[in-house]
Formats: structure tokens, C-alpha cells, sequence
């Protein structure tokens, strides 16, 4: 799949756009990029138009230092899918972080968002405590580099049977972070750590929505997610088994078969 450029504002975004149809906006999760879709991008892509961004800061894509809120990623993302000259909704689907941006997309740009795909994330804002934490690490990554999320991060990322079964899905996933650019990986832990709580809003949302979580995602668990689903008007939640919170990549064939089922539905 090729990488396409785009400069939105005074950044340039790196993207795959691949397919015909109803356009389907895939969002990436942290501290990863694109590749994270590549399944789906295969899969959705021989009947839907998919255009799996790099967010700014990552893959790449333009790097912002600083902080970048889930606000301007979302805004990035609707001058995209404006300058790809996509006149109507799209589909936006977003993991973890990449929920966080879907959010902001419906509560910014709702005009543009044909239907919701939400896999492992949260709607809960931040505890004081995980806010500290963000901005603890970020400090850390820009000391120390990129690698030091690794060992950290890869037991909440993967399910125990799927690292078990899979190890070189951990070390795909150790590489694309590790060539991750420290600046960009402090800017959206900043953009976490104050991001809005939008419980309040779900019962808003009136687009379809699909909600998917691995039965065994420690970060963003099927209780949680299944609160989300209850709250929002009509949703489906969709447990995936034998996966933690990279559903997509840990079972690719039932998160493919549950979003194709969703999407010939609308």
C-alpha cells in the first residue's frame, strides 16, 4: 500500500487511501501508526474507500512539539478528509487514543461522521493520577528515547495468549515505537492527560455505532466498553476473543467480519 502526503495547517500527514466506496477514516492508537490497520486495510478496502492516517507526531507524518490535544488531531483529520475533496460523512473508526480522536471528530465536525467504530477505548477522562503519570512520561521519553515504553506498554497492549502465540506481533510492535519521535510522543501523552470526559454526552450520539473490545483488554475492559455501548442510542458492543486492547491486530478475522457486518448495514 502507498503513502500519500497532505499538508493540513503547518503540518504534513502521511496517509494510505485505498478502495472505492464509502469512505471509511481509520485512527491509529498510541504510540503506533497506520500498519496498525493493515488488516483492515486489506479487508474493508476491496469494498470501501480507507484512509488510515499517520497522526501528526507519528509514522510519518509531521512532528508538533509541545502538547497536541484530541481536539487538533481531530481537526487534522476533518482538513483531510476536506482536502481529499470527500464531499460527504465518512465512517470514523478509532482505537484507544484513536477513540479519543473519533470523540472529538463527532463533537467538533458531526457533520462529517457518517457512523462510529469504536474499539478499545475510553470515554472517561483522565484520574489526576494517570495525568501525572502521562506527563511524567513524556518528560522521560524526551530524556530517555522512545524505548522505554516497550516493556512497559507491551503487556497492556497484547492479550497473554496472543504475545504467547504471536511473539513477533511484540516485536513489530516494539520497532514501530521505538522509531517513534520522542517530540511527538510527549505531545499527545500532554494532549491525554487534559482531554475531555465525554460520559456525559454518549446519549447524544445518534449516528450508528459499533462498539468492539477484546475479551481480554486490560486497559479499556469489556465492562467499560460495555457501559459505553449501553449509553449510546442503539449501539452494538462486540466482544473479540483471545484479545487484549490491539483487537485489530490480535484477531483481525472477527474484527473484519464484525465491521464489514456493520458497514453493509448502513
Amino acid at each position: 500500500m502507498s503513502i500519500r502526503t497532505q499538508t493540513i495547517g503547518s503540518v504534513e500527514l502521511a496517509f494510505v487511501d485505498s478502495g472505492e466506496g464509502t469512505p471509511v477514516l481509520l485512527i491509529h492508537g498510541f504510540p503506533l501508526d497506520h500498519a496498525m490497520w493493515s488488516a483492515q486495510i486489506d479487508a474493508l478496502g476491496a469494498h470501501y474507500r480507507v484512509i488510515a492516517p499517520d497522526l501528526r507526531g507519528f509514522g510519518a507524518s509531521g512532528v508538533t512539539p509541545g502538547k497536541v490535544t484530541m481536539e487538533q488531531f481531530a481537526d487534522d483529520l476533518a482538513a483531510l478528509v476536506d482536502a481529499l475533496g470527500i464531499g460527504g460523512p465518512v465512517v470514523v473508526c478509532g482505537l484507544s487514543m484513536g477513540g479519543y480522536v473519533a470523540w472529538q471528530l463527532w463533537r467538533r465536525h458531526a457533520r462529517r461522521v457518517r457512523a462510529l467504530i469504536l474499539c478499545d477505548t475510553r470515554a472517561a477522562a483522565d484520574t489526576p493520577e494517570v495525568a501525572a503519570g502521562r506527563l511524567e512520561t513524556a518528560e522521560r521519553v524526551l530524556r530517555e528515547g522512545p524505548g522505554l515504553l516497550v516493556p512497559a506498554m507491551m503487556p497492556k497492549l497484547l492479550a497473554p495468549s496472543s504475545a504467547a502465540a504471536r511473539p513477533e506481533l511484540a516485536e513489530a510492535l516494539g520497532r514501530v515505537i521505538e522509531r517513534t519521535d520522542p517530540q511527538g510522543i510527549a505531545a499527545a501523552l500532554r494532549g491525554m492527560a487534559e482531554r475531555p470526559d465525554v460520559t456525559a454526552t454518549l446519549a447524544a450520539i445518534t449516528c450508528p455505532t459499533l462498539v468492539v473490545v477484546g475479551n481480554e483488554d486490560a486497559i479499556s475492559p469489556p465492562q467499560e466498553m460495555g457501559a459505553i455501548a449501553r449509553a449510546i442510542p442503539g449501539a452494538r458492543l462486540v466482544e473479540i476473543d483471545g484479545a487484549g486492547h490491539l483487537s485489530p491486530v490480535e484477531n483481525p478475522e472477527q474484527v473484519n467480519a464484525a465491521m464489514l457486518e456493520f458497514l453493509a448495514a448502513l
